[in-house]
């Protein structure tokens, strides 16, 4: 039997717009306490390009630029037993699910969520996709950003999120020659504007 893994805490201002979930920490973000940690994951190099600041800023600065764009982040899933990191190595009776929809009564602004993989929202759908709480918020699979996920390179992967970043924001400029090295970055706009 696996030992028992638990997420983090969200990522999240109370003024959040879009929440990215994804399932369950690897084995590497667990070791290091840190969202999307292993260094072939190209979770931080999409947000660094799309939000405009380094990705080679230190992780309290990274979840910063995350917050202040108002982009929240966090697991479907509270604790699993998994051995290693891949999501189909969960073990289905283990499953304990955070509690989003309580999530989201505090955090009323996020209008959209973005699935980090198919496994992140798979595991919604099946066990809060129901909930009424969700019925108001877009929802939108992205390709997982994980390095198990080889079917895709980066700039593949950096595109779809870029049309998806582009959906929230009309006016998100899609085309950047070089991660900014700004750490200020992008804000989504708030509704009404």
């Amino acid at each position: 039997m696996a030992d028992r893994a638990r997420s983090f805490a969200p990522i999240a201002t109370r003024d959040a717009r879009i929440l990215i979930l994804g399932s369950m920490p690897g084995q590497a973000s667990l070791a290091a306490g840190q969202y999307y940690a292993h260094p072939r994951n190209a979770f931080w190099p999409i947000m660094a390009t799309l939000l405009g600041f380094d990705a080679a800023l230190d992780y309290p600065a990274r979840t910063r630029a995350l917050a202040a764009a108002g982009v929240a982040v966090w697991d479907v899933l509270h604790s699993c037993r998994r051995p290693g990191s891949l999501d189909s190595s969960i073990e289905a009776e283990s499953l304990v699910v955070n509690d989003l929809a309580g999530f989201l009564a505090g955090h009323r602004s996020i209008e959209h969520i973005f699935f980090n993989g198919s496994a992140a929202e798979k595991l919604f759908s099946k066990h809060l996709g129901a909930d009424p709480s969700i019925a108001k918020l877009r929802l939108t699979r992205l390709p997982s950003t994980s390095p198990a996920h080889a079917a895709l390179n980066f700039a593949q992967k950096l595109a779809a999120w870029r049309v998806a970043f582009a959906a929230v924001d009309p006016n998100f400029q899609a085309e950047f020659s070089a991660i900014p090295s700004s750490s200020t970055g992008r804000r989504f706009p708030s509704a009404g504007r």
